[in-house]
């Protein structure tokens, strides 16, 4: 039985469909609602607004649930690796053992970008952020891969999308090495995605690389971790983008310009610059009675989440990730991450904390775990990118294929002045 609600304004009343989702919140659809009463809905930021049907993740905040394709994340991260959650959002269920195979096989046959983008990245200053770069290559792809830029041919887009997996860590490790005035390395086929990122991004021509599996992995739980988070900001513009027909390499770029912002993307980065603000264990207790005092403009980066009234599920695995790494590299005496810790403790047993549910989010551990990998700040929103751009892809390639799919074209409450006629400009008053 269809259900329906009636919304009734004055002498204009119109029905709208109640639509179900497989789990989470029923939603009101309101798309004749213009037609039938000549009115919008006012929602500032879209917070109660569905914006596209989706199957790709769900976000139960409250309950602290993240799922992929009904995956719950720390399945995946726990017992799976990078790759086989790129499939798994690509493509929609988990690969089979030759699924694997042939897909770990064409992104590292990817992984290479074509050498004129080496003289791309001499156009940019040494002193250039990262994520700088990283918008404006990103975009420069569309230039360099013609042939899969037709997004009405499904083969062109599958390509556009193994290309985006693949390349984007080169180019960010191209970006990093430019940054720090090394010679860029080039990828290996012989290694894993998170391997191969760790070596391009630390190994020199003059000696051999090793790499450390216990950082290899921390570095996949990392890319597994933010892979894709639903209608976020970044993945919201990606699709917006999209909706114009906008090549896939254009609109992964707009993804990661929207992801710069210190609110989205940059708020590991924050959490990392606070902890430098306190300094030491001893000042702890004076930020913590700032944070407490609601007259105080101070926050504390790195503890809470808009969408997780709970427990960040990622959090609990980038937890157990950051003391893996700080174990391995003998790091646990750094005066950085002895203010984490106490930060931590704090946070999960002073029942302000606990009463505002402000846990230690997945921000807060991944800065501290990619300090100790030994990135500089202007790196952590880069390998936020590198993640994420699965996740805009699928998203992207899921909008494409929808066939209800329209140029995104939202409304607004118009309250500048009113029409007036032009008055020449020797008569202005």
């Amino acid at each position: 039985m269809n259900q329906s609600a009636k919304l009734a304004l004055g002498d204009k009343s119109t029905e709208l469909e109640l639509r179900h989702g497989t789990i989470g919140p029923d939603v009101v659809d309101i798309a004749s609602l213009y037609k039938n009463t000549g009115l919008f809905t006012y929602d500032p930021g879209f917070t109660s607004t569905a914006s596209c049907e989706s199957k790709i993740t769900y976000i139960d905040g409250d309950e602290g649930v993240l799922l992929h394709r009904g995956y719950p994340i720390d399945q995946l991260a726990e017992r799976g690796d990078f790759l086989e959650t790129c499939y798994l959002l690509l493509y929609g269920e988990l690969p089979t053992a030759h699924e694997m195979t042939d897909f770990v096989y064409r992104v590292t046959r990817h992984t290479m970008v074509h050498e004129q983008m080496s003289r791309f990245y001499t156009g940019f200053r040494r002193d250039a952020h990262p994520m700088a770069v990283m918008v404006g290559s990103v975009g420069a792809l569309s230039a360099f891969y013609h042939d899969s830029t037709d997004i009405a041919d499904p083969h062109q887009r599958m390509v556009a999308s193994i290309r985006m997996v693949a390349k984007t860590p080169t180019l960010a490790a191209m970006a990093y090495k430019y940054h720090i005035g090394q010679p860029f390395v080039y990828p290996r086929n012989d290694l894993s995605y998170a391997e191969n990122f760790l070596h391009m991004c630390f190994a020199v021509p003059c000696e051999p690389y090793h790499i450390n599996p216990v950082l290899a992995k921390a570095m996949d739980r990392i890319f597994i971790l933010h892979a894709d988070h639903e209608q976020n900001a970044s993945t919201s513009t990606v699709r917006l983008a999209g909706s114009s027909g906008a090549n896939p390499f254009a609109c992964i770029a707009a993804g990661i310009a929207c992801l710069w912002g210190p609110a989205h993307g940059g708020a590991n980065e924050a959490a990392l610059n606070m902890l430098t603000e306190i300094g030491t264990k001893d000042r702890i207790p004076e930020f913590i009675a700032r944070a407490k005092d609601k007259n105080d403009p101070f926050r504390l980066m790195g503890f809470g989440h808009r969408v997780y009234k709970n427990y960040d599920p990622r959090a609990k695995i980038m937890q157990q990730t950051c003391h893996e790494v700080l174990d391995e590299l003998g790091l646990k005496d750094d005066p950085l991450l002895e203010v984490a810790m106490e930060l931590e403790h704090i946070a999960l047993n002073d029942p302000y904390f606990i009463e505002k549910k402000l846990y230690p989010n997945v921000d807060f551990y991944s800065g501290i775990t990619l300090k100790a990998l030994g990135f500089p700040t202007t790196m952590f929103t880069v390998l936020f990118a590198v993640a994420r751009t699965v996740g805009w892809i699928a998203q992207w390639k899921e909008m494409i294929e929808d066939p209800h799919q329209r140029i995104g074209r939202p409304r607004q409450l118009y309250t500048g002045a009113p029409q007036r006629d032009y008055v020449a400009v020797g008569e202005r008053g």
